[in-house]
């Protein structure tokens, strides 16, 4: 069942194309790992962790909007609730798997009011999804949430300041490499 998930999250497009709302800028990376266009719907929370799945050398590959998969948990008022969830990305690393969700803290904070079984901090601070973890343990994956507080600023700057030099292939005559445009 976990290489099908696997190999399901590698092999679809998109599950669905993001847009933009009132205070995101939504958009496409030319990603050079994936060798394809990488879907992010926050210039905030979604680029920024897309530009570190790029140039993190622990990340094999990354898929925007994979397949849904299912949450099971409780409402404030204690009925049981299932959704479809599609988290924002399937990242496979070096030493693991699984799903990662991209929040702003200000939504979090909205959202572990609205759905406290849904969305939790632990007790150091991080923001976590018990069904989604629950979800992705069952398949020996894992489930994070990517708060705006991950995000190095710094570290942001300097890979925008450097992305021309890092695109570069010093192996060919022919430049830059062109990233595949994902249908």
């Amino acid at each position: 069942t976990t290489r099908a998930t696997i190999a399901s999250a590698r092999s679809r497009n998109p599950t669905r194309r993001v847009g933009g709302g009132r205070q995101n800028v939504s958009g496409r990376y030319p990603s050079r790992k994936m060798g394809v266009t990488i879907q992010f719907e926050s210039h905030r929370v979604e680029l920024p962790f897309v530009y570190e799945m790029e140039h993190d050398p622990a990340v094999l590959e990354y898929y925007d909007q994979p397949p849904s998969i299912p949450l099971a948990y409780p409402t404030a008022s204690g009925r049981r609730l299932s959704v479809m969830h599609t988290p924002d990305y399937f990242v496979l690393r070096h030493d693991s798997a699984g799903w990662v969700e991209c929040k702003t803290e200000g939504d979090l904070e909205k959202l572990a009011i609205k759905s406290p079984h849904r969305y939790v901090r632990d007790d150091a601070g991080n923001w976590r999804c018990p069904p989604g973890e629950a979800h992705a343990s069952a398949l020996g994956l894992d489930y994070r949430v990517w708060s705006s507080t991950n995000v190095d600023w710094n570290l942001q700057r300097n890979l925008q300041f450097l992305d021309d030099y890092l695109r570069y292939d010093s192996g060919s005559t022919a430049g830059p490499v062109n990233a595949e445009v994902k249908t």
